[in-house]
């Protein structure tokens, strides 16, 4: 195993003081040892910085390094992007203030990037867990269930491989032609730090941050799955992906925005085809973004997904990929 290697935890935190102490500890736990733990607190306006400090002198016994701060709120881009710059790790960790990473997540993670550094992406698949932290399914509609026999999927990368309709244990995992009309890389990854000094910081006129930064690195890496579950995706009624409407305006957004990048990045430092997907991309933000959304609001799961499957056949089709 790679010890030398420091890896960078940053939380961002916000209004969740029911779970933030949970997802510190599943840090604490992590078999590896060259850890540094930084939190950025934006402007809770519950009792999560509280929590937070309760933990500073059981952290510090831990982590070679430990960062709290708390700021006045200011939103997921800013916040991130200052977690970077204190950052001082070979490798990144982002996990949100309500997940739990598994103790052997950050060890497996670090163990393949170093030894591939031709990809900049690591990450597992995730389990999900309720409100209460209880190990649950999705079941019609992305419910929770609780029995397997009652689940349709028993994990997120389940749910995500049969929509994308391609295994994601190949190397078309990760790419950017299949990113690019909808993110599905699981959460829990690892990422090599180097590169964000390539794509640079996330800005607001990419609202979807990971959608942004999922884009960005599958211009210049390559982006791995493990195929184990490395992670607990907390799933209750805040998520943001069951508001649609926002998720419409913000998908938009970010892609208006991509779009932007790609007239302005050298086409021969990137790994992609630049003059198809854009050629793609305007054929896609008049059918395509209202039809996926559309399929948000379809009812019959299995359908919908069967329907979201022959649509991204047809995009790998277009693009030849």
């Amino acid at each position: 195993m790679h010890t030398s290697s420091l890896v960078s935890v940053i939380i961002p935190a916000y209004n969740h003081e029911n779970y933030v102490q949970g997802t510190i500890k599943s840090i604490i736990e992590q078999s590896y040892q060259n850890i540094e733990l930084i939190i950025l607190d934006d402007g809770s306006k519950d009792s999560t910085w509280q929590k937070i400090q309760e933990l500073q002198v059981e952290c510090e016994k831990r982590f070679v390094r430990v960062v709290f701060e708390t700021k006045q709120n200011e939103g997921s881009c800013k916040t991130l992007n200052k977690l970077l710059s204190l950052a001082q790790g070979e490798f990144v960790y982002i996990i949100a203030s309500d997940d739990l990473a598994k103790p052997n997540a950050i060890e497996k993670e670090v163990e393949f990037l170093a030894n591939n550094e031709d990809y900049a992406l690591a990450v597992g698949d995730n389990e999900i867990i309720d409100s209460e932290g209880k190990r649950a399914y999705w079941g019609n509609n992305k419910a929770l269930v609780y029995e397997e026999n009652d689940a349709k999927f028993l994990t997120n990368v389940a749910y995500l491989q049969r929509g994308k309709g391609f295994n994601f244990n190949t190397e078309m995992f990760g790419t950017y032609e299949t990113i690019y009309t909808a993110n599905y890389i699981p959460n829990g990854y690892l990422i090599r730090k180097s590169i964000f000094d390539i794509i640079g910081e996330f800005t607001p006129e990419a609202p979807l941050e990971d959608f942004w930064l999922m884009l960005q690195i599958s211009k210049y890496a390559k982006m791995k799955y493990i195929d184990e579950v490395l992670f607990s995706y907390r799933w209750h009624g805040s998520n943001q992906m069951n508001n649609i409407e926002r998720m419409y305006s913000m998908t938009e957004k970010t892609m208006e925005y991509e779009g932007y990048i790609l007239d302005t990045i050298d086409s021969k430092k990137v790994m992609i085809d630049i003059d198809k997907i854009k050629e793609f991309g305007v054929l896609y933000k008049k059918q395509g973004i209202p039809f996926v959304f559309e399929l948000l609001t379809y009812k019959k799961l299995n359908n919908k997904l069967k329907l979201i499957k022959l649509f991204n056949m047809e995009i790998c089709r277009y693009l030849k990929i």
